[in-house]
């Protein structure tokens, strides 16, 4: 079987570079990286774990904390996430809380403080105070996805900015009769994303001398099937209905279609309709959306934890700035009918 003296050897680099190319224990360029790694494969060479860990004082394992994995967005980030750590050569652990506060004080009070991290990933999760100084006390980096959080490195896109530019969208294009579907209360449990995203839709209305009709404020749960019930029930309402509907996420846009279509309605000439996410199935459904690139959040996250942990640097660092989105022109939106 062959050792580290051979990887070494076929590399054509030292015993010690390739000790810290495969453990990750140090910084090695990338070119080195694959280069040491190609021969440790050719050669069917395996690190072993427990030698690599002690030697290392590192587990190769990154803990992530989420509230759901049953959602899109959550799944996609967290694609993002084990993408990037398995090309790291680093193991998952996965908490989720499923939105219960005893998982959730079980899992920042005892499992993320026994010492088998590397580090922590949290997902739309408002660390609190004691939570940031219990990860402080195993000192352990934290980076964080979602709204700023004080004293952890943080990516987050501009969810105020983005509902903004997608009602300025729907005003340039000459529509007065938006409406805004977003978020129920239980959204806004950590970061208020609904609000924020409500807050941009009625600041872009102010700028253009709109008003806001407080009939066409709706929420619902991120679903397509809270998006259809939602806008089925305004768009079939006996008094005036808006043209355009601005949508807190592209699944409940998928719904608004659906609704509208079942109603006999023409999309985008009865009613444009426009989401934010950046969903798979947007392009089926020629959705016009913000595209937030969920699983660009996912391994922004591990390459900060990465750089954390001193593997490698990261230029431009994503937690410095908020996360680039894109404006997606597609079908579902047009100019109003006169």
């Amino acid at each position: 079987m062959a050792g580290i003296k051979d990887v070494a050897q076929s590399a054509g680099v030292s015993v010690a570079t390739v000790s810290r190319a495969l453990s990750g224990n140090g910084k090695v360029s990338a070119a080195t990286r694959a280069k040491v790694q190609r021969a440790a494969e050719e050669l069917g060479y395996v690190v072993s774990f427990n030698a690599s860990s002690l030697a290392s004082g590192r587990s190769r394992n990154i803990g992530v904390v989420v509230p759901t994995v049953g959602r899109w967005y959550f799944s996609t980030v967290l694609e993002g996430i084990t993408n990037g750590l398995i090309e790291a050569g680093y193991d998952l652990t996965l908490y989720n809380t499923g939105g219960q506060d005893q998982h959730r004080r079980s899992v920042f009070g005892d499992l993320l403080l026994r010492k088998r991290l590397d580090a922590v990933i949290t997902l739309t999760l408002k660390l609190q105070p004691h939570e940031v100084d219990q990860l402080a006390s195993v000192g352990k980096p934290v980076v964080a996805i979602g709204g700023l959080i004080p004293a952890i490195d943080t990516i987050r896109v501009d969810d105020f900015n983005i509902a903004s530019m997608a009602t300025e969208h729907l005003i340039a294009l000459g529509h007065s009769k938006i409406a805004y579907l977003g978020g129920s209360e239980e959204f806004e449990v950590d970061f208020k994303l609904a609000s924020a995203r409500q807050d941009g839709y009625e600041y872009a209305l102010d700028q253009a001398n709109l008003p806001v009709h407080p009939e066409w404020l709706l929420s619902a749960d991120f679903t397509i099937q809270g998006g259809y019930q939602k806008v089925r029930n305004v768009m079939s309402a006996p008094r005036r209905q808006p043209t355009a509907v601005v949508c807190a996420s592209d699944e409940m846009a998928f719904g608004a279609i659906l609704a509208a279509r079942d109603l006999g309605l023409d999309v985008p000439g009865d009613l444009s309709v426009i989401g934010i996410d950046g969903h798979e199935l947007g392009e089926l459904f020629g959705l016009t959306t913000i595209a937030q690139d969920a699983r660009g959040q996912g391994a922004a996250a591990v390459r900060k934890v990465l750089q954390l942990l001193g593997e490698r640097d990261v230029d431009p660092d994503p937690t410095r700035s908020f996360f680039p989105t894109e404006f997606v022109a597609r079908t579902s939106t047009a100019a109003p009918r006169t």
